[in-house]
Order: C-alpha cells, then structure tokens, then sequence
C-alpha cells in the first residue's frame, strides 16, 4: 500500500517511516515547512517531498488519478494545532488517517472528524502505543482478574527531560501544544481509562510549561498523577543514567516501564491494517481528561489527593483544602 507523511523532518516522523518499510508498504510522499529530511533516503530513494502543501495535496490528487498509484494510508505528524486541518485534508483525498496523538484539542473537533468520517467513508486511528506496552499488559490483566472491595491506590509519576528547545518550538507554545498535559500526558490519561474503567471525578493541583500534577478518580481507582519536562524531577535512581522515567504505582507495587518502547509504533501500525486500530470513540476518553484538566483552576488538594512530588512545588495546607470543580 502506498502511504504519504505530513511533518516528515519532526522527531516523531522516523518511527512512522520505519513502521511502514517494516510493514512491507511504499512511502510515496511527504511534506515539511523544513527541509532537513535527509532521513527519506534510509527508507525510500523514490518518496516525493514538498515543502509547500499545496504542491504536496496536488502531487497526492494526482497520484490519486494514476491507477495504482493513489495513497491509501495519509499519516499526520504535525504540530498539534494543525491536526484537525490535516486528517480532514487526508479523509477528503479519500485516504485512511493515522495520526499522532492528541487527534484535535477539544471534543467539539472530534465531533466534526466523526462527521466527516461518516461524509468519506474513511477513517481516522490514532497511534496510542502505550496500550501495547507489555507492563500495562500486565497491571490492566491484574485489575480485570483480582478481586477487591475498594479502589486501587496509584501514583502515576512521568518524567521526561527536554532541553531548552523545547519551549523555544512549537511544542512550548500552548496554542500550538495545547500545553504539557496534553503532549506528554495524553497517553497516561488514555492508560488509567483503560486499567481502572471509567472517570468518576478529577482536580487540578498544579500547571505550568514544565510540569503538571492533579488527582483522577476511576471506577477502580484513586490517582495522583505527576507530569515533567525538567531534569529536577528525575528520581536519584534515573538521574545520570536516562533522561526518561516512567513509573506507576498500584497499592504501593511499582510498575516502572522505562524501556520497551522502541518497536510500538510498528505494533501500533500492524494493528491498524489488521483492522484493530483505535479510532476516534477509542481515544475520546482520554481528550475529554485533558480538555477538563485544561479549563480547570489549580486547586489546594483534599487529603489523600496530592501526589508526593507536589509538595516540592506548592506549599499543602493543613486546612480543608479549597473546592474543586469536577
């Protein structure tokens, strides 16, 4: 099948090129505002690539006119803020969509991808790889089979460190982003739904471009969650050694799954063209999370809410804490 890539010179763009010759598929164009994308080479000599999109969409209408040679899979690896523009671009070519996550920003542009959907006749999956990871295997498989009275406990604790360029890109700008707990959190969010069952209540405890922290309540259980882009935050054990810490903690069992992710993507795209992919209703939980935390006011947390790095950040009041908006 032949695929083309939105945002081919990203950080994220090679592990979608590898899956697809993985897979056996042809990449037969890409398109960046940026020319640094010598990396097309390692995976095809032949893909066309374009640095204006309207010379990409008028190679990808043409192609769509050669029999045989229309693209079959449109994949998006752009900016965030630009996701919606660039699935609806693709659905109309008559394409199924991959994309990065998070699909849109709010449920309202989910709403409108589901219609157009239903108007093309084609679809959009979202790469979610953290469902395939082994450890979250294993911990989703303990919650379905043990019997309990009561909610589990968890903290869940990301860290991953990003140099100043960070902020100085699209990715640290908020209208761009959507802000931290969408680019970075997206996926736990969509892991907890998928362990612990549906979302009764949430609080924001803290947020700014660096870090964010809050308290989720599921049908199974009760987490404090903690999000990080700064080196500060790296535990004593992972400091020096990685620039990644990715750790949750069910009734204090810790379930760290640091490593394990280097083949996901191409996990994540053998699911898809088996018919196994995660589609819009799939992965609306876990933005709907976001979109709540995101309109939400950092607030004292209640007893029993704040995830223990927090104290590091903001001062915990002894006193009741202040009502919180769920």
């Amino acid at each position: 099948m032949n695929f083309a890539l939105i945002g081919a010179a990203g950080y994220i763009a090679p592990r979608h090129m590898q899956a697809i010759k993985e897979m056996g598929h042809a990449l037969v164009a890409a398109y960046d505002i940026n020319d640094s994308v010598g990396i097309i080479d390692s995976i095809s000599t032949e893909c066309a690539f374009f640095t204006e999109f309207e010379s990409f969409m008028e190679h990808a209408w043409w192609l769509r006119r050669q029999r045989g040679r229309g693209i079959d899979y449109w994949v998006v690896c752009s900016p965030n803020h630009l996701h919606s523009a660039h699935i609806t671009a693709g659905l109309y070519l008559g394409c199924d969509v991959i994309c990065e996550k998070p699909l849109v920003s709010t449920p309202a542009q989910l709403d409108e991808l589901r219609s157009i959907e239903q108007e093309t006749g084609h679809r959009v999956y979202s790469i979610m790889q953290l469902r395939h990871h082994p450890a979250i295997h294993e911990l989703r498989d303990k919650v379905m089979h043990e019997q309990r009275n009561g909610r589990y406990e968890v903290e869940l604790t990301y860290v991953t460190v990003r140099g100043p360029w960070y902020l100085a890109s699209w990715k640290g700008d908020p209208r761009k982003s959507f802000g931290v707990m969408a680019e970075i959190g997206i996926h736990f969010f969509d892991m907890l739904h998928v362990i612990f069952g549906g979302l009764e209540s949430q609080a924001l405890h803290y947020h700014d471009e660096h870090k964010a922290a809050g308290y989720l309540e599921y049908e199974k259980a009760r987490v404090r969650w903690f999000l990080s882009i700064d080196a500060e935050d790296l535990p004593e054990r992972a400091s020096g050694q990685s620039s990644t810490f990715r750790s949750i903690a069910c009734d204090g069992e810790e379930f760290e799954f640091s490593s394990g992710f280097n083949d996901l993507h191409t996990v994540s795209y053998r699911e898809i063209l088996a018919g196994r992919g995660f589609g819009i209703e799939a992965v609306r939980h876990c933005l709907e999370t976001v979109h709540g935390l995101s309109l939400d006011t950092p607030a004292l947390p209640r007893e029993g809410e704040a995830h223990p790095r927090l104290s590091r950040l903001v001062p915990v009041s002894s006193r009741a804490a202040v009502d919180r908006r769920h």
